[in-house]
């Protein structure tokens, strides 16, 4: 079997999510494309303490762009410049090709009974409501469930004597229908989604499209070995939250086919894959802030193992029990995750708030709180904001 060390290991992660490549001069739509090609997709958050979730793993890996064409891709359709991009629950709520929702099919029909507990339980006693929203979006077409709840009459005010979203029944039905494939999402608003039946979102060629579970298994973990570089089953398992069983078979046929290759990483406990024609390259050069749910680093124990990085994201810590902040950005240097910054975005005001700046050991230097200003600097850019306004925690914030 093929050894690879350690650090060859982390460079082929980091360049086939697209880092240590010359930023492009023109941020446009094909720069854009590049980066989708190689993470597969984007995940969704609501948070928006700095930006959305899914804006930022491409701002990471090719500088400011106009978030309009992120946002032209997913959601909006013309014969000119037809839609690249849909929302699934691929890795959490994610986007992804608009041609890769097929191999989505085995998971919709999973969600067929209910996708959660509440879900099954709405079912079950409004046996009608399913029905009736397709029927109010099919006349009304794209609708918010707030949209939809008003034509069914059925705006009542909901409980708030407890934590939590407090769905409304249409609501939840809602995404009931969108975790089987009846309603996509034909553009957000806000951050609200507009659902739409699906043949009206997804081209008929491609809904057409049936695949088998197996041939879909293997098309998924081929695009998360391509997305990763070289990984452990557990790696590729979680880039499209798969199952075990699912996994391993698709592996050994990949193996099999020769697209993926068995590799001896040191210092891995698990064995590895790495992707058939991933670039391994002598350096990785550059800076970059990453989101919590940028691909790189989503799935927290590949981190920690390639980056010697424990990383935790603290949204749900009560704040005094917080180590690094609120909403925290790994900062990645020349191939090494050297420090972690907790932003905010004041809007109101147009600063960047850095209330906290941290290195990890070794890397508290001048070099790094150079690289991150800069960094700092060309994110406040990107959103607009005048200034970058640096707190006091951390052993990075005196330098910077």
């Amino acid at each position: 079997m093929r050894r690879m060390s350690a650090a060859a290991a982390r460079r082929t992660a980091l360049a086939a999510q697209g880092f240590g490549r010359r930023k492009p001069a023109v941020a446009n739509r094909r720069a854009i494309q590049d980066v989708l090609s190689r993470t597969q997709l984007l995940q969704l958050d609501s948070v928006s303490a700095v930006v959305r979730a899914h804006y930022a793993p491409v701002f990471s890996r090719i500088g400011a762009y106009d978030r309009a064409l992120l946002d032209e891709f997913a959601w909006s359709h013309s014969a000119r410049r037809p839609r690249r991009l849909v929302e699934y629950w691929a890795h959490e709520a994610a986007l992804l090709p608009v041609e890769d929702w097929p191999l989505m099919r085995w998971r919709m029909a999973k969600y067929q009974h209910g996708r959660w507990a509440s879900a099954k339980r709405v079912l079950e006693h409004s046996p009608t409501l399913s029905k009736d929203i397709l029927d109010v979006i099919r006349a009304a077409g794209p609708s918010t469930a707030g949209e939809v709840e008003r034509h069914l009459e059925l705006d009542k005010p909901r409980a708030k004597d407890h934590w939590g979203w407090n769905l409304s029944d249409t609501k939840i039905v809602c995404e009931q229908l969108f975790a089987t494939g009846e309603l996509s999402v034909d553009k957000r608003v806000g951050f609200a989604r507009h659902y739409d039946l699906t043949e009206r979102v997804i081209p008929p060629e491609v809904l057409a499209r049936q695949i088998s579970d197996t041939d879909a298994f293997r098309e998924l973990i081929l695009r998360a070995a391509t997305a990763l570089g070289v990984a452990t089953e557990p790696d590729l398992r979680d880039y499209y939250r798969m199952h075990r069983s699912q996994t391993e078979p698709a592996i050994a046929e990949l193996v099999d086919a020769g697209e993926l290759e068995p590799v001896e990483v040191t210092g891995w406990d698990k064995p590895a894959y790495l992707r058939t024609g991933a670039k391994t390259p002598r350096a990785i050069e550059g800076a970059a802030l990453l989101c919590p749910f940028d691909p790189l680093i989503f799935f927290r124990p590949r981190t920690e193992r390639i980056f010697d990085f424990h990383y935790r994201i603290e949204i749900y810590t009560p704040e005094p029990k917080r180590v690094h902040g609120y909403y925290v950005f790994p900062f990645l240097l020349d191939g090494a995750l050297v420090g972690r910054v907790d932003l905010r975005a004041e809007r109101a005001t147009g600063r960047l708030l850095v209330p906290g700046a941290f290195a990890e050991p070794g890397h508290c230097t001048l070099e790094t709180a150079a690289a991150l200003k800069n960094s700092l600097r060309e994110m406040a850019d990107w959103l607009e904001l005048d200034e970058v306004v640096i707190g006091a925690k951390g052993d990075l914030a005196p330098l910077l």
